[in-house]
């Protein structure tokens, strides 16, 4: 909680320097405005009296200028009658144009208009530009904000599905049709380490990835596509992350079809790699970690032993019965322990489920 509130301070810091930047010649013209106007109306401004004014008097009145309502009498002086007409004017365009444009830009973030994000976004530096709220993009912005990520979202539809969720965890979210020609540069997609293409339009996609490589030739450019030959081309040529939503979910899909023990798969290259949980019962009970690796190419990500959870068990660990490991191999050499455990096959749904690891959810 502490931490979370750090962060939000310093956002919020970022962003006051950020604002201040941007509206430095306003504000350098209001300090003028109120600070030199009063000190020439102390040296050149005599009463009928003969006294001259407080510098409380000065500032009041050049106050009320503003406003068109002078709170001193005339007087006969040429440099007096110069600022009485020209600090009217001339202080009405200051606060109206950037006294009032930066306290509704500080105090109205809420609204996450387009200049609002483009003041946000030019406080960051080698964040991560997420186009689409969808669920695909909810989930990528999710996982990079876990990592401690900065990140800007663009999504051209307002009642898209994440809107309002990206919103309440405030979130920069800007509502643009990506095809404009400023909907980039208003992410500071030039400064940005990374941007992901996760709309539900292959072509939308594309030309995102392509604009954004315009402006910055270094970044890192990820691609949701749904047609796999195109995602090859893509990867092959345009020198970028294409991945097809089919080709990431086949593998999982057919694997969990044949085998409810295996709880996640991907390809690593040619090779088709698995990740399962294997309970200690036949075989394993009496082997050390490191000899289940060398023995059958099976990488132990946790060890689950009664209410503990061990993530990367060392090598010379010894497994008891009962324990529970996450392991990770090829498909065959996963067979090979299976049939090593004397669970060859699979169990049917209807007699038998995986052993479910606290803080897992079941698969299926």
């Amino acid at each position: 909680m502490v931490a979370v509130s750090r962060r939000n301070l310093q956002a919020n810091l970022r962003y006051l320097r950020a604002l201040t930047r941007r509206f430095r010649t306003t504000l350098v013209l209001s300090a003028a405005l109120f600070l030199i106007g009063p000190l020439l109306f102390c040296w050149r401004y005599v009463r009928q009296d003969g006294t001259s004014l407080t510098f409380g008097e000065a500032l009041h009145h050049v106050y009320f200028l503003l406003y068109g309502q002078p709170s001193l009498p005339y007087v006969h002086d040429w440099l007096i009658e110069l600022l009485n007409l020209v600090i009217p004017p001339v202080g009405i365009a200051l606060v109206v144009d950037g006294v009032v444009r930066f306290a509704y830009l500080f105090f109205a973030r809420h609204k996450n208009d387009k200049e609002w994000i483009e003041v946000v976004t030019e406080t960051m530096k080698g964040h991560v530009v997420v186009c689409g709220a969808g669920r695909v993009g909810y989930r990528v912005v999710a996982q990079l904000r876990e990592m401690g990520r900065d990140v800007v979202v663009v999504e051209k539809r307002e009642d898209a599905a994440f809107v309002s969720a990206l919103r309440d965890e405030q979130v920069p979210l800007l509502i643009d049709d990506t095809r404009s020609p400023l909907c980039l540069p208003r992410t500071n997609v030039k400064n940005a380490s990374a941007i992901v293409c996760a709309t539900d339009d292959d072509l939308a996609n594309l030309n995102i990835a392509l604009d954004a490589r315009r402006l910055n030739p270094d970044i890192r450019v990820v691609i949701r596509l749904f047609d796999d030959d195109l995602s090859g081309k893509v990867r092959d040529t345009f020198k970028a992350e294409a991945l097809s939503s089919s080709s990431l979910a086949a593998p999982a899909m057919a694997l969990a079809a044949m085998d409810p023990r295996i709880i996640h798969s991907f390809h690593l290259g040619k090779h088709l790699m698995v990740v399962s949980l294997f309970e200690a019962r036949e075989g394993l009970p009496g082997l050390t970690i490191s000899s289940v690796r060398d023995r059958f190419g099976a990488l132990s990500l946790s060890l689950v032993r009664g209410a503990t959870e061990t993530l990367h068990p060392s090598g010379d660990e010894v497994i008891k019965a009962g324990d529970v490991l996450s392991l990770q191999a090829s498909y065959p050499d996963y067979r090979r322990l299976r049939a090593f455990t004397c669970e060859a096959e699979p169990p049917t749904w209807s007699h038998h489920e995986p052993p479910v690891v606290p803080g897992q959810r079941k698969v299926g």
